[in-house]
């Protein structure tokens, strides 16, 4: 008898177009899991609102990610991919968990305290208040029993155990509605951005998987390195060095050789990012090819949004429907 497959639900709020650090901090890690669980991906348009309320953006920058989600190998036959805005219960199952955990509970939060650490407390919307719980009915509704996260992320996942924990003891049934998730970290850490700092768009300091050739050796050349190496024959520091941690991601057949002349000077920091950036492009070409692929067949495109969404709804109703008769709200 065939195994039933844990179910996994991952997802990103809609950006746009995706960079390095998505692909090491996540993508890579989808792809693998696809075989080994059923997953459902989804694009999270609603909690995109939570730091900028502006939606005139949303559907195009959805379409951009997906794409990057399809070329980086999420297999749609297997992988229901869908907006999350599409599928009401996701609205639905957040308002009854909001029933079921205290603000007090929410304000502890340590990622919510990083989050909004530089808002005065007037600015703080519920968004962000109840961002976790929202979160939690999008895992719940799918049943999801693994979620990969950053670390970072960990305590949005023991809220969403609380609430299945508090919504199973409230409305006991013979067999619980939700399971208890558990976080999986991936692997990989996020790569910095080129300037050393986190990598993220809004400043500038990241290289895109749909970055021409000649736009990721542009980039490549003002990355930060090792400030105690001046001259090429200077001794560098490899572990202190961003251009080393990218060379550990995309080049590691040549990784302690590098290390080795970098420290003997006889490595010079630009033709180390020449080398670094040439690994990359090499690395990204499978990307791009499958990117431009999907751009000039946009109808296959819709046509993957349009049945991944039919196939998460039908997953949703048939949650919701337990939801409710446990409830005696049927």
């Amino acid at each position: 008898m065939e195994r039933k497959k844990k179910v996994i639900l991952s997802g990103m709020r809609p950006t746009g177009k995706l960079h390095l650090g998505h692909l090491t901090g996540a993508l890579e890690s989808w792809v693998a899991l696809q075989g080994e669980f059923q997953n459902y991906h989804l694009i999270a348009d609603y909690h995109a609102l939570t730091t900028n309320p502006d939606s005139s953006f949303l559907y195009q920058n959805s379409i951009d990610m997906l794409i990057d989600w399809l070329a980086a190998g999420i297999d749609p036959k297997i992988s229901p991919m869908f907006r999350q805005s599409q599928i009401k219960e996701h609205s639905e199952l957040h308002l009854i968990f909001s029933m079921l955990i205290t603000t007090a509970r929410l304000e502890r939060n340590p990622t919510l305290k990083e989050q909004v650490r530089d808002l005065a407390m007037e600015s703080l919307v519920y968004g962000h208040l109840g961002y976790p719980v929202l979160q939690a009915a999008d895992i719940l509704l799918y049943k999801g029993e693994v979620v990969p996260v950053g670390e970072d992320q960990l305590p949005h996942i023991e809220i969403t155990r609380e609430i299945s924990r508090r919504f199973n003891a409230q409305y006991p049934v013979r067999v619980p509605i939700f399971p208890e998730p558990e976080g999986r970290i991936t692997k990989f850490a996020r790569l910095t951005g080129l300037d050393g700092k986190r990598m993220s768009k809004s400043i500038g300091n990241t290289i895109l998987l749909s970055d021409a050739p000649d736009a990721i050796m542009k980039k490549m050349k003002t990355a930060v390195t090792d400030p105690q190496k001046i001259r090429k024959g200077d001794p560098g520091h490899p572990d202190i060095c961003l251009v080393f941690s990218y060379h550990t991601k995309f080049n590691p057949a040549e990784v302690e050789a590098i290390r080795a002349d970098c420290q003997a000077g006889k490595l010079g920091c630009v033709d180390c990012k020449t080398r670094c950036a040439q690994r990359i492009i090499e690395a990204l070409e499978p990307h791009r090819e499958k990117r431009a692929y999907f751009e000039s067949h946009m109808d296959e495109v819709h046509s993957i949004l349009d049945n991944g969404e039919q196939r998460a709804k039908q997953k949703a109703a048939e949650t919701m429907n337990e939801v409710h008769a446990a409830m005696n709200m049927g």
